[in-house]
């Protein structure tokens, strides 16, 4: 409700004073002094009850009154703003910065000087420290930008704010806030990529029975090379497609083993197992799971299989969740590296896919899955905890 003029007291004065002259009505009064019938019948009738006519609050006790209900409600916030106070001051810590916090903190609720009185600070200076703190910031800003810009440089521009700000906790030991990640990251004009709608090529299935189905969807692996999920894709060149066969290991997301050919022979499918035994040497019973392509259900490679001491398994006929796990990396490869590329030849297509996978995504790529950390550091971790298990154990 919208408050009236403040009259001073003079004026109110000489306007009872006018209409008791007379000659005139209250109503014809008001008019002529621009003010409302009940406003001044309000005035007639105070100074009635100040003159000892009327019963009635007088106005100096009217005034005194109010003077104490203000120092009332005064007096109920300062209470208020100190119990507040003690539960956000650390005990020992009366600080002029954390005292600046809590103003901070309640300067919607409170005024800024009735916190600064009860708090013992000065209001200048809290807003001096506000501009200290704005320069500070602005400064942080800056040099956050330029670790942003170098870790989205070094990701192949690929991480959003969830990666580069695991990057900056995990290896730079840097903490700040994923929003104001993604503030910076919008200031820089960056972000990461993301997603196509996914498209699948069809490839023919093997006339040979199918293994069975060990998998079950249950993508999960409590150490490395317990289970292994492969896929192939077609990487468009100028020249024609470059096919790629990509072993994963589901426990720590690495890449274990791949291959690239001109033509989808089951030889693609075969080298990319002889790199993954290789390099990571399985004991007998590791389990690759794979759709049901003709590739992998090759005799020639159930033979290599059968070799390795590795269990085959395969999900069941076009249904690509029965081999989700495999074609998430796919879809990783393809919106960080294909997508983003136009390849003039087969061979600049291989040389880039090498580097995504040994320079990159093994060694450096933060998932999400293994609390932002790459494929090679998840392992490596994993390593140190079984060392460290079988020395408490040996020691036991």
């Amino acid at each position: 409700m919208a408050q009236g003029k403040p009259y001073p007291p003079e004026f109110r004065a000489e306007a009872v004073r006018l209409y008791r002259m007379g000659g005139r009505t209250l109503a014809e009064t008001a008019r002529e002094i621009g003010v409302s019938d009940w406003t001044l019948a309000r005035w007639v009738r105070q100074a009635e009850i100040d003159e000892g006519k009327a019963e009635g609050l007088t106005t100096q006790e009217r005034e005194e009154l109010n003077r104490l209900r203000r120092e009332c409600r005064i007096l109920k916030e300062e209470k208020e703003i100190l119990r507040k106070a003690g539960a956000f001051l650390r005990p020992g810590d009366g600080s002029a910065a954390m005292k600046f916090s809590l103003i901070d903190e309640e300067k919607t609720h409170h005024s800024v000087s009735r916190l600064a009185s009860v708090l013992g600070v000065s209001r200048a200076g809290y807003y001096a420290s506000k501009k200290r703190d704005a320069s500070r910031r602005k400064t942080e800003d800056q040099e956050l930008k330029a670790a942003i810009a170098e870790i989205h440089a070094s990701s192949f521009g690929t991480y959003g704010a969830p990666r580069i700000h695991a990057e900056l906790a995990q290896a730079r030991g840097i903490r700040v806030g994923k929003k104001r990640v993604a503030r910076l990251m919008k200031e820089l004009q960056i972000e990461g990529v993301r997603r196509r709608k996914k498209g699948k090529n069809a490839r023919k299935a093997s006339d040979l029975p199918p293994a069975p189905d060990l998998v079950k969807r249950h993508f999960s692996a409590s150490r490395p090379d317990e289970l292994w999920v492969a896929d192939i894709t077609y990487i468009p060149t100028w020249e024609g497609w470059l096919y790629l066969a990509a072993i994963i290991d589901v426990c720590t997301r690495r890449c274990c083993g791949w291959s690239m050919r001109n033509d989808l022979s089951s030889d693609l499918v075969i080298d990319a197992l002889g790199m993954a035994v290789a390099l990571r040497r399985p004991r007998p019973g590791t389990i690759h799971h794979s759709d049901r392509g003709s590739q992998y259900g090759s005799l020639s490679f159930g033979k290599t299989l059968r070799e390795s001491g590795i269990i085959p398994s395969m999900g069941s006929k076009g249904d690509p969740y029965d081999n989700a796990a495999a074609e998430s990396f796919m879809a990783t490869l393809k919106t960080e590296l294909v997508h983003r590329s136009r390849f003039k030849t087969r061979d600049e297509a291989r040389l880039a896919v090498f580097r995504y996978i040994e320079g990159f995504y093994n060694p450096k790529r933060r998932h999400s899955a293994l609390d932002y950390k790459s494929p090679a550091e998840y392992e490596r971790m994993l390593t140190e905890e079984g060392e460290a298990a079988e020395m408490a154990a040996a020691t036991s």
